[in-house]
């Protein structure tokens, strides 16, 4: 008799690891067997830096049963928007209603055309806001550092609020943002576009750098530590 050929995975393949669902990824980058909390999808990541190797993440992912559990319970549950609920944007509460027409802001509401698309478009709508508010505090931030304003652009990262691309001899400089920062209390996003421009000069986290930051906001402990303790509740926001 010929013994069985271990099972073979695929990138993006599901597992069930004790009642939770756990997505394999292969990342080249990677230089280990991991797990990473997805916040984004309340999920849990499996990463293996090679195809080869997935047979070996399933078995850690099998190993860390207790740990998945404990992480994704904590989780936030997602919440979906719909009209009757509350948005709120840069520290102001909206009504989310059903109406004619774009999504808009009408007062203290948001109204969007009755479809199967409705949430989304009160995220597009939250988008368009977030490019606005944090290209604003941009130039307000590089002009107080005596930089040109870099170009924006929101985007939807999992693991980070912010990134910046200095400037070059052969490029201009480049900011993205997480369009969630307009979810955030406005003070917050303001760090985080300050500390953005930051690092226009200075492309690391020392001392230089955090004074930098002190200079345009005062003391960034405070938001820091908001983004730490309400990440999961902004990612768990969705259509």
């Amino acid at each position: 008799m010929f013994a069985r050929s271990a099972q073979r995975f695929s990138d993006g393949d599901r597992l069930d690891v004790g009642g939770w669902s756990v997505r394999l990824k292969v990342d080249g980058r990677a230089r280990r067997i991991s797990l990473r909390v997805d916040r984004a999808k309340s999920e849990i990541v499996a990463l293996s830096p090679s195809p080869r190797r997935l047979n070996e993440a399933v078995a850690f992912a099998q190993e860390k049963a207790g740990w998945i559990a404990k992480q994704l319970a904590a989780l936030p549950e997602r919440m979906s928007l719909a009209p009757g609920g509350v948005l709120r944007l840069n520290d102001v509460p909206y009504r989310l209603e059903v109406g004619p027409g774009r999504a808009k802001i009408d007062g203290d509401r948001i109204v969007a055309p009755d479809d199967a698309n409705w949430g989304l478009k009160v995220i597009r709508l939250a988008k368009r806001e977030a490019l606005t508010v944090l290209s604003e505090r941009t130039a307000v931030h590089a002009a107080a550092l005596g930089r040109p304003t870099p170009s924006v652009a929101i985007a939807d990262p999992k693991a980070r609020w912010g990134s910046c691309r200095p400037a070059t001899s052969r490029t201009p400089a480049a900011i993205r943002y997480s369009w969630r920062l307009i979810l955030a209390p406005a003070a917050v996003a303001d760090y985080v576009a300050a500390h953005e421009c930051a690092h226009l000069i200075e492309a690391n986290h020392g001392p230089r750098f955090w004074a930098l930051c002190e200079q345009l906001v005062g003391d960034p402990a405070p938001h820091r530590a908001w983004l730490r303790a309400h990440a999961a509740e902004l990612h768990a926001i969705g259509a």
